[in-house]
């Protein structure tokens, strides 16, 4: 995936994310776009935590699943859209640290379902990283 996402899909998938209301909630932000990946962040806000002080499962998900989507219509035709088929979690750490970064892969494009990942991991202020959730699914153009 040596080639860079054509223009009017980055700007597709910029459009999208700023019409998502869960991703401002969230205070997220889009941190690169390339085909087949693409990198989502977040603060580790107060708002956001659950009750030992990390960052909810919720908010992890909603993360990973944003990325993992906008990954899948990086690599979709132009004019697309995206939805989640379906995803399934894992949580293997708890969510510590500053800011949540979500890395949304394609594993493997389709015609009609895109199999997707995202690896979620939570930035401590040093600057170093935990993963603290796997997810896998499946997108669908809309």
């Amino acid at each position: 995936m040596d080639r860079p996402v054509p223009d009017p899909v980055a700007r597709a998938i910029r459009d999208s994310f700023a019409r998502q209301g869960m991703m401002a909630t969230l205070g997220a932000r889009i941190d690169a776009i390339a085909p087949g990946r693409v990198v989502l962040s977040a603060p580790i806000a107060a708002g956001l935590s659950q009750q030992h002080g990390f960052a909810h499962a919720g908010a992890t998900f909603a993360l990973g699943d944003s990325a993992a989507g906008y990954a899948a219509l990086s690599a979709m035709p132009e004019g697309a859209e995206v939805l989640t088929v379906e995803m399934k979690i894992n949580l293997i750490a708890p969510a510590a640290g500053l800011r949540l970064v979500a890395t949304g892969e394609v594993v493997k494009p389709g015609r009609r379902l895109t199999v997707v990942r995202a690896t979620v991991e939570a930035e401590a202020e040093d600057g170093t990283r935990t993963a603290v959730a796997l997810l896998q699914g499946t997108m669908i153009p809309a």
